[in-house]
């Protein structure tokens, strides 16, 4: 059967239509395409090392400038140091694979020119609050042995000469650079929770409960010790959390105990089953939460408080609020005390 000629002539419209609709679609996608890709140009750099000396031998000093922070790591007598070539240790692994890992970045093909598409690579200015992360790397000396801006997209790293407009794709990888956390040796002290005998804890009114784990008993089976008997327990969780407070031991920043500016309101001490007492004081900073750390040891040698001791002498470790909370918990939330009438009742 034929159609009648009018309604042939609706539907090849709006085929027509349709189609018209459709190449126009396509047109947007193929420049939002053009314009949402970095381009990708051709230059004699790719195919070089990023590094034009040995960095790994030759650096003393790094900076990483970030858009909400910045650190530097420098190397003095001992090794490398966070900030200032006395500050806190940095992890030698770290600082190893990190110079290793720079040494052997080489350029590869030329990406973009257009500093709009640099946050789209990582590579925004930190200066103007874009994601990338300038390092620069410095002799002795104070020359300058590199200076670039370093971001990732995805598993991609990208760079571009600090100064430079021009992006390259990178060969090779690097560690986050976001974080100072990352680069400092918090190894500290390690305590596993079987190892932890009691705690004795004086809060900020000053009240002192001493706790122990009985023999034999399981894990978190903390008890009033000897001469606090009368004190009856709120939970067995009130008494096991701050009991094992030290062997969750997370800091998660560091600074110089000198930078100090309160007076500590509360005391922890751990006791280990082997002799090893660890006093931790805690400190309510402008800045959050901060605990210092000293270690006392009976047996001969005492040379697990002297390897705790010169990690943490000195220092005062920033932790969680929630972490810090465990050291300084009022004692009237572990144990109920008895009250004692006037004489004669």
């Amino acid at each position: 059967m034929t159609l009648p000629s009018h309604i042939r002539n609706a539907r090849r419209r709006r085929l027509l239509g349709m189609g018209a609709i459709c190449t126009v679609l396509i047109g947007f996608m193929g420049l939002d395409f053009l314009t949402s890709q970095p381009d990708t140009l051709s230059h004699t750099r790719s195919g070089t090392p990023i590094a034009a000396t040995n960095v790994a031998s030759n650096a003393a000093r790094i900076s990483v400038r970030l858009a909400d922070d910045g650190y530097e790591l420098i190397r003095g007598g001992t090794g490398w140091h966070m900030d200032r070539r006395d500050g806190y240790p940095v992890r030698d692994d770290r600082i190893g694979g990190f110079l290793a890992s720079l040494s052997e970045l080489s350029w590869a093909e030329a990406r973009t020119q257009d500093p709009r598409k640099h946050d789209q690579l990582g590579l925004g200015d930190p200066d103007n609050g874009g994601s990338g992360a300038e390092v620069r790397v410095y002799h002795e000396t104070g020359d300058t042995l590199l200076s670039v801006i370093i971001g990732r997209r995805g598993d991609t790293l990208y760079a571009r000469e600090t100064g430079d407009s021009l992006a390259f794709r990178i060969e090779g990888e690097l560690p986050p650079l976001q974080s100072r956390q990352g680069w400092m040796d918090f190894q500290v002290i390690a305590i596993l929770p079987d190892a932890i005998a009691g705690v004795v804890l004086t809060d900020e009114r000053g009240e002192t409960l001493h706790l122990t784990r009985p023999p034999d008993s399981g894990p978190r089976d903390f008890v009033p010790a000897p001469g606090f008997e009368e004190n009856r327990l709120v939970n067995r969780l009130a008494a096991a959390t701050p009991s094992l407070a030290l062997s969750r031991f997370a800091p998660l920043s560091v600074k110089p105990l000198t930078d100090l500016e309160t007076d500590p309101i509360s005391r922890h001490v751990t006791l280990t089953k082997d002799g090893l007492e660890v006093i931790a004081d805690a400190f309510e900073e402008p800045d959050g939460p901060y605990l210092t750390i000293r270690a006392v040891e009976a047996a001969e040698g005492a040379r697990r408080a002297e390897a705790i001791n010169a990690r943490a002498a000195g220092w005062a470790f920033k932790l969680s609020r929630y972490d810090w909370a465990d050291y300084t918990v009022p004692i009237s939330d572990i144990v109920e005390r008895p009250v004692f009438g006037p004489p004669g009742e």
